[in-house]
């Protein structure tokens, strides 16, 4: 009885470390919640609690700490850090220059250095070749078009569209740009 030594302690304390670890390579904080419950496991066996004690402690702690704090701090760190949108949808509101006509059914644009294939956003839009556009959305490799500024999401129907949106009469090669040369 006199002659034991306690290190529960230590196999707390590799778990709370080795969680803490593995969470820095998940970064979705449910590690981190179990790592400290391990704390909270070490903290009762300093108190002298026994081993089924230091369990439900680990287990109570960790799901206070699942249920209470890691809501707040997810929300928290999804406010604070930017969505950066990448692939495809990163070309969304990007500006591109048209290589070729582009209408409803076809055409080509230079978006991001690459030359895609375009389509107009909404029926009856036409680009003329140099003209300045915006990326309105992309549907597989085609890249639907709208005037510089357009939104991502535009009118569905035409009667919808704004009064300065080129709809390839006279004014569509006026107002959607030039190439500068």
């Amino acid at each position: 009885m006199g002659g034991e030594i306690e290190i529960h302690w230590v196999w707390w304390l590799v778990a709370a470390i080795g969680l803490g670890v593995l969470e820095i390579l998940t970064l979705d904080l449910v590690l981190l919640m179990f790592a400290v419950g391990a704390l909270g496991a070490i903290v009762a066996n300093l108190l002298g609690a026994s081993v089924a004690v230091q369990v439900l402690t680990f287990a109570g702690t960790s799901l206070v700490m699942l249920v209470g704090l890691r809501p707040f701090l997810l929300r928290n760190l999804r406010r604070r850090t930017p969505v950066v949108e990448t692939n495809v949808a990163a070309h969304v509101g990007r500006p591109a220059i048209v290589l070729t006509e582009v209408t409803e059914r076809s055409g080509l644009v230079k978006l991001a250095g690459e030359e895609w294939s375009a389509r107009s956003a909404e029926p009856g839009w036409t680009f003329p070749v140099g003209a300045d556009v915006s990326v309105v959305r992309i549907d597989g490799a085609t890249a639907l078009v709208g005037p510089p500024g357009a939104p991502a999401q535009p009118p569905s129907t035409p009667d919808d569209a704004p009064d300065d949106a080129p709809d390839g009469g006279p004014d569509a090669a006026t107002g959607a740009g030039s190439d500068g040369g």
